[in-house]
């Protein structure tokens, strides 16, 4: 038995060829079959409703067969729906039909075998479509499924902290904290200068070993309750809250300059050093409200300071520290 709500469209300019077909479907239980008996007719019902099968005499005035499988092509696109033709033929011969085919035609009954092949040609197109259309389900679910994954990831692959995702989320919780319960907020972001030059010189590989490395010195140097980060690219970024009283200036984290700038990375190339620019923003509860992607940009802004002084350059967001 056919499965419910297949739609079938006929395209015959011939109503006597059009009722003998429709009966024919009729009786084996296809119901939802409707009639054109121009090309621009079936196009204008296929714009109102999709049809899964289409049954089009190839001879037709104005618009044939191949012409009329050129504009469902076309609107298929558009709709993302996948219409299977197949042309009522009376023509033979390899190169026609091999023309068609090009043409994006399904498949093909013959008009002299018309009574025998009718029905199981459609209940084949019929196999084929719903095949066709559990494989587009499935892949529309994959794909809805990886951008779940992709929109709740919050972490780096390679070194296993936190991405840029994650910091903003972590930047937002934190300027609440500093709302509610005051202190001071400090991001500090690193930028590996070097780090382009040294992947072109000895390849993305030693890259890697290069960023894993940086990430784990860090981690190693932070509060547990900092958040860490590595951004796009060749960028690491730390979150921490401090208490108001706190002497938060860039000196309090020169260790972090010294084990990037100072202290050579191990890698199966070699030792390389790196020149690494630290880019210190600070700010209270009176510069709120601010966004965590303004910090990032002053940050950013602020690291040219720190290319040119070659040490942590410290910009405080709002009033002067007393």
């Amino acid at each position: 038995m056919p499965s419910p709500g297949l739609s079938i469209l006929v395209v015959d300019d011939t109503k006597f060829s059009s009722v003998m077909i429709g009966r024919a479907l009729n009786q084996v239980g296809y119901d939802d079959v409707r009639y054109a008996s121009t090309g621009s007719e079936a196009l204008e019902l296929l714009r109102q409703r999709p049809a899964q099968l289409l049954l089009a005499d190839w001879l037709m005035p104005e618009m044939d067969g191949l012409a009329l499988t050129s504009q469902v092509r076309g609107h298929d696109q558009q709709s993302g729906n996948y219409t299977y033709v197949v042309l009522l033929t009376g023509r033979e011969g390899s190169s026609a039909l091999a023309q068609a085919f090009e043409q994006g035609v399904d498949d093909f009954i013959s008009k002299s075998d018309m009574n025998e092949q009718l029905i199981p040609r459609v209940r084949a197109a019929e196999r084929l479509y719903r095949h066709l259309q559990a494989l587009q389900h499935k892949n529309a679910s994959l794909l809805q499924n990886l951008q779940r994954l992709q929109a709740g990831n919050t972490h780096d692959p390679l070194t296993r902290l936190g991405n840029q995702r994650s910091l903003l989320e972590r930047l937002d919780k934190s300027l609440k904290q500093l709302e509610a319960r005051g202190g001071v907020l400090g991001l500090l972001l690193f930028n590996i200068d070097n780090m382009a030059a040294l992947r072109d010189s000895h390849g993305v590989e030693i890259q890697k070993q290069l960023l894993r490395t940086v990430g784990q010195r860090l981690e190693h140097l932070v509060r547990p309750l900092d958040h860490l980060a590595r951004l796009d690219g060749n960028e690491f970024a730390l979150i921490t809250l401090m208490e108001p009283e706190h002497n938060y200036n860039a000196s309090s984290y020169k260790r972090l300059h010294d084990a990037l700038n100072l202290k050579p990375c191990r890698t199966s190339a070699g030792y390389f050093h790196l020149e690494t620019a630290i880019s210190m923003v600070t700010l209270d509860a009176s510069t709120l409200p601010v966004s965590g992607e303004h910090l990032v940009e002053q940050a950013r802004a602020n690291l040219a300071g720190a290319r040119s002084r070659g040490r942590i350059t410290h910009l405080h967001l709002g009033p002067a520290r007393p």
